[in-house]
């Protein structure tokens, strides 16, 4: 119990590590006071460009992948008897990105950290997902579309890929889902204002204004 309770904790730790805000200072700037304000991917990308948002969203989806893969390689002993850890280790790992202590409790949205987690999880309906997110961003240029096409292929893909002793890993993934639509409500909002920023945008001045204090 000592283990795992050590386990746990890492997880929400490791996944709370803010690493936009962190690669934002690097370049000497806050990343909560640029674009959207939010320290994700996305805002990441159209802010301090390709290479940061491309290791924005690496190390973000390894703060899931890694906590998720120690546990199942560990502990998932393939009957309902241990899959709570590897759920509890992934779902912190989430959890401590969206709501991360080093920010006051205010993070990024989840999407990279939750495909980590689901990688290390359930890999073959998550390389599945991850083709939805690619379609649906190149018909729409909004990667707040793809992650929600993502999240929702995933638990049908889960439930039709998924081996018998990981069904409890599809409810996961239904939670998860609702978690990323909760955190995209602002996104839902300007979408169907039409005032959705595309990922391949960069906000001046007067939209960084509009933007702020709004999670992308």
């Amino acid at each position: 119990m000592i283990k795992t309770s050590l386990l746990l904790i890492a997880s929400y730790l490791l996944g709370g590590i803010p690493t936009g805000y962190l690669i934002g200072k690097l370049k000497g700037i806050d990343i909560r006071q640029h674009g959207s304000g939010n320290p994700g991917t996305a805002n990441v990308y159209r802010t301090l460009g390709k290479l940061p948002g491309i290791i924005t969203f690496f190390v973000d989806f390894l703060k899931g992948f890694i906590p998720a893969m120690i546990a199942m390689h560990f502990y998932y002993i393939g009957h309902l008897g241990r899959w709570w850890i590897p759920v509890a280790a992934g779902g912190l790992a989430i959890a401590g990105h969206i709501w991360t202590v080093f920010l006051g409790f205010k993070g990024g949205k989840g999407v990279a950290t939750s495909a980590g987690v689901f990688m290390a999880l359930l890999p073959l309906p998550t390389m599945g997902a991850f083709v939805f997110f690619g379609l649906a961003v190149a018909i729409t240029q909004h990667i707040s579309v793809g992650s929600m096409a993502a999240s929702v292929a995933l638990p049908g893909l889960c439930f039709f890929l998924n081996p018998p002793d990981r069904q409890p890993l599809t409810i996961m993934a239904c939670v998860v889902c609702a978690l990323i639509f909760y955190t995209h409500i602002p996104n839902i909002r300007r979408i169907l204002k039409g005032k959705e920023l595309s990922f391949r945008h960069k906000p001046g001045p007067a939209a960084e204004t509009a933007e702020k204090g709004k999670n992308d």
